[in-house]
């Protein structure tokens, strides 16, 4: 073995970081564990005992200067002193020597480093400059970093556990990250005992270097996962995150289970999309655009884990219920009801073939009921003509034990039936000691079962909402002719004075330049003025107080419709003027916009807000007054595609009343899109802008347009 070193190439930092490859993370030839130790309970033996316990073929060099030899191994007092390269390295010393140890690894050569250690940013200011430091002296160097504060990863294709877990997973499909360590350990423990294997496994820690984005990134491409899991708390780059996980689901399913999201960021919230927006609903959009499957616990984390890993994909939406018990079948047809899936209709074929085979009693539509004394023949006869049905997709077996059931011979014959078709097959044995033969028996075949039918139905329509993501068609962005420059004027001259509340006037001109449509309106500054305004415009007409001091002017009274003549208008400006006056009395009060009344159509509501994570968070929903009372409103992160405009529309509860009810003519649909890719690109062009409502958006029949009736934003200050 050659005793030269080799220097990490420092040209690589002209390369971003993150688009690095991490093979020697997951393929190393040879490791260094910095900090090994003889003694039993210390992490630095436990991590090497694991190394060597799991069968890596490659080098192993224990790191110690006050030990000769660990585990029969040759202990070297430096990495410089180690013969030959080394691929990845494992760092278990106090935090404080690591600058000195990274100059050295790169010296050495190492280009991957494993920081197990803790000290940190998690451990306060102090910890957090540490780690600062840390992740310049490294990005310098061109080396990535895993952790610090993390339990370690495992790579089961290259038989590498660098971990101190107490345990080496079973090879497996499944790849799995999270930023929780302890939690690792739970899972790790958790997953022998349902026999599920890995083929990665990685505890992110601190994610100084290495995150979310990269291990998509990396797994996406890793031949050894068809399954990715990730546990977050949240990501550093919201953009990146989406990116790379469009990548990563058009290739494989990604499940990620998001907790911790509540409060992300503290921010002042004086808008209608503000107050509704949230991290988790930022969480919930980027998933969606995404193509992730959020999971709402670690079970179905698993559950739909098992899917995926044992059964592949879902050729479609019908499924199939055979069962040996009316009330569990029962239960899951319900279930189905309720998501995405549907009951599928057999063929004629198939009903006669299950009333010919089933006894009389037994119910040959879906569910197929074989009856409580069923044995295992009567299971094969149903589940192959339901699978064999052309109309079917899926088959959810239900078994619940009796007296003359065979579970074990059961189990079989699902088996055999789902290798034989080449369907996704799930089942749901019920019950405990009595089915857990069974439960091995399926597992060893690939064929998941879960404890309860709503569990297994719940697996399935993940299965399909995946199935649904990479067989839709992907729309782009639209970049749209508007009037940059002019938004720019109005901001800079705002932030001239530094004002960053933008009122009525201002709001609708930069509105106006990204291409809306607004109702005819003129500032007057006296009764007379107004009066004035009112018939040059013409009558109804609609009174508003200007102030960027007044926000909700509706809330002071500060807004009267349809105003029919000139003497009302100058009552109406005194009434409203001296109501502002008396109720906000330091609020700048520029005069009453007099704008044209427009009558028809439906109001809906445009908004957006910025999320700390993943920048503007667009809204729609019913609008007007009620927005903040119904809350029915649907979100997604800009820039929008057509498509994401196209369902955000639709995903509001309300919106058959968009659609035409009752012989109602239905909206405008364009026109609502329109203006939301309009706003998306508005937001985006501008990231000064943290909140921005266009309330109400008149939306008008058939091809009517739409008016944006009032707006108003806030942007950010110097």
């Amino acid at each position: 073995m050659s005793t030269s070193t080799r220097k990490v190439d420092l040209k690589t930092s002209e390369v971003p970081v993150e688009k690095q490859m991490l093979e020697h993370f997951f393929s190393p030839k040879s490791v260094a564990v910095i900090g090994a130790s003889r003694e039993k309970g210390k992490v630095g033996y436990d991590i090497l005992k694991n190394i060597l316990d799991a069968g890596f073929e490659g080098d192993v060099y224990p790191v110690n200067p006050k030990a000769d030899e660990i585990a029969g191994l040759r202990c070297y007092p430096n990495v410089k002193d180690i013969p030959g390269e080394i691929d990845l390295a494992v760092y278990v010393l106090p935090a404080k020597l690591i600058s000195g140890i990274v100059d050295d690894c790169a010296e050495k050569g190492i280009d991957s480093l494993v920081v197990i250690s803790a000290g940190f940013k998690e451990s306060g200011p102090e910890g957090a400059r540490l780690e600062h430091a840390l992740l310049e002296q490294t990005r310098g160097y061109g080396m990535r970093v895993i952790g610090p504060n993390c339990l370690g990863i495992i790579s089961t294709s290259a038989k590498i556990n660098a971990t101190f877990a107490a345990l080496t997973p079973a090879k497996g499909n499944i790849a799995f990250f999270s930023q929780s360590g302890a939690l690792c350990t739970s899972i790790l423990d958790w997953a022998a005992g349902q026999q599920i294997g890995f083929s990665k496994f990685v505890s992110l820690g601190n994610k100084m270097d290495v995150d979310e984005v990269d291990m998509l990134r990396a797994l996406s491409e890793d031949d050894q996962t068809e399954v990715m899991l990730g546990y977050i708390e949240g990501v550093k780059d919201g953009a990146e995150f989406i990116r790379s996980a469009r990548e990563a689901t058009a290739l494989k399913p990604v499940i990620v289970s998001k907790s911790g999201g509540t409060a992300a960021g503290a921010r002042a919230a004086s808008s209608h999309t503000g107050t509704l927006a949230g991290s988790e609903t930022a969480f919930n959009a980027a998933f969606t655009q995404s193509g992730i499957l959020r999971a709402k616990s670690m079970q179905e984390l698993f559950d739909l884990a098992l899917v995926f890993s044992y059964q592949g994909r879902i050729s479609g939406s019908n499924v199939a219920v055979v069962t040996n018990a009316g009330g569990p079948g029962i239960i899951a047809s319900d279930a189905i009801e309720r998501s995405n899936l549907k009951m599928a209709s057999f063929t004629r074929e198939t009903i006669d073939k299950l009333r010919s085979g089933l006894p009389p009693t037994a119910n040959v539509y879906n569910p197929v009921d074989v009856i409580g004394d069923a044995k295992a023949d009567r299971y094969q006869l149903a589940m192959e003509e339901a699978l064999g049905d052309p109309k079917v997709d899926a088959v959810l077996c239900i078994l619940t034990p009796q007296a003359m059931t065979e579970t074990d011979a059961t189990a079989q014959a699902v088996a055999a039936a789902a290798a034989k078709y080449g369907k996704m097959v799930v089942t749901s044995f019920i019950g405990g000691p009595g089915v857990e033969s069974g439960i091995e028996l399926l597992a060893q075949a690939s064929v998941p079962n879960f404890a309860f039918p709503e569990r297994a139905i719940d697996a399935l329509n993940g299965a399909y909402r995946y199935r649904q993501w990479v067989t839709k068609e992907h729309s782009q962005s639209k970049n749209l002719d508007v009037d940059r420059e002019k938004v720019q004027s109005i901001f800079d001259e705002a932030k001239k004075i530094r004002r960053h509340e933008l009122g009525e006037t201002e709001a609708r001109e930069v509105v106006t330049a990204y291409g809306f449509t607004v109702p005819r309106a003129i500032l007057a500054r006296t009764a007379n003025e107004a009066a004035d305004a009112a018939e040059d415009i013409g009558f109804p007409v609609v009174m508003k107080i200007a102030s960027p001091d007044i926000l909700h002017k509706s809330d002071i009274g500060g807004v009267r419709v349809n105003i029919g003549d000139r003497d009302e208008v100058i009552k109406v400006f005194h009434d409203i003027t001296d109501r502002a006056e008396n109720l906000m009395p330091d609020a700048e009060i520029q005069g009453i916009s007099v704008q044209q009344m427009v009558k028809g159509g439906k109001e809906v509501i445009l908004g957006c807000s910025r999320d700390p994570q993943f920048g503007p968070l667009i809204m729609f929903g019913l609008g007007g007054i009620y927005v903040e009372v119904l809350k029915d409103v649907s979100f997604r992160i800009a820039p929008l595609t057509v498509s994401d405009a196209e369902t955000m529309v639709r995903e509001i509860r309300s919106y058959p009343l968009l659609s035409g009810v009752r012989g109602e003519k239905p909206v405008d649909f364009h026109s609502i899109t329109d203006s939301l890719l309009r706003l998306s690109q508005l937001v985006t062009d501008f990231p000064d802008i943290l909140e921005l409502d266009v309330n109400p958006l008149s939306v008008f029949p058939d091809n009517g347009g739409a008016i944006a009736i009032d707006a108003r934003l806030r942007i950010e200050g110097d």
